[in-house]
């Protein structure tokens, strides 16, 4: 665990696997493409945008993990960190599905079906995505938010936080 940036700053990010006691009123999972590109890791840029809020970000992006670790749930790595995803996907407040250019992601489409009736949430979808339609028309169909950009997918992500803290709020007094 750790918290992002100046002691100003509020937002509690939990990196898999660790299971610290939640601090946030609200939290953030980020499921979606970890293939690297050349610019700013886009999971980097939203958690840096969020960090003023008092929420939990939980990340999915192990800095020990493996390329070598076998895809085998008696595996006891990887059985870690899918159990791991899926139940901070389903804890949960808000789940931020991103898709980006060159890569099908197969495990992002999972996530996404794993959340998509759930109202939790929001599809950020490169214009280069592959599978771009069909994310398309599931998001239009269930309701779900989509947008193009990662400067969009901030701002969407910010306002649902802040209407969900609100809500958090008005239901305290």
């Amino acid at each position: 665990m750790s918290d992002v940036g100046s002691k100003h700053q509020k937002a509690q990010v939990v990196v898999a696997p660790s299971r610290p006691t939640i601090a946030g009123q609200k939290s953030v999972f980020l499921a979606g493409t970890t293939t690297r590109t050349a610019g700013p890791d886009w999971r980097e840029t939203l958690t840096n945008a969020l960090s003023h809020l008092p929420v939990t970000i939980f990340n999915p992006m192990r800095t020990d993990w493996d390329s070598t670790w076998q895809e085998d749930p008696a595996f006891e790595p990887f059985r870690e960190q899918v159990e791991w995803e899926l139940d901070m996907q389903e804890h949960a407040d808000i789940v931020v599905v991103y898709y980006g250019p060159h890569t099908d992601a197969p495990i992002s489409l999972l996530e996404l079906g794993l959340c998509a009736r759930s109202g939790k949430a929001i599809v950020a979808c490169h214009r280069e995505y592959k599978k771009r339609g069909n994310v398309y028309i599931v998001s239009q169909r269930l309701g779900i938010e989509f947008v193009d950009v990662e400067d969009d997918l901030v701002a969407v992500v910010d306002r649902r936080l802040k209407n969900l803290l609100e809500e958090t709020r008005e239901e305290a007094s």
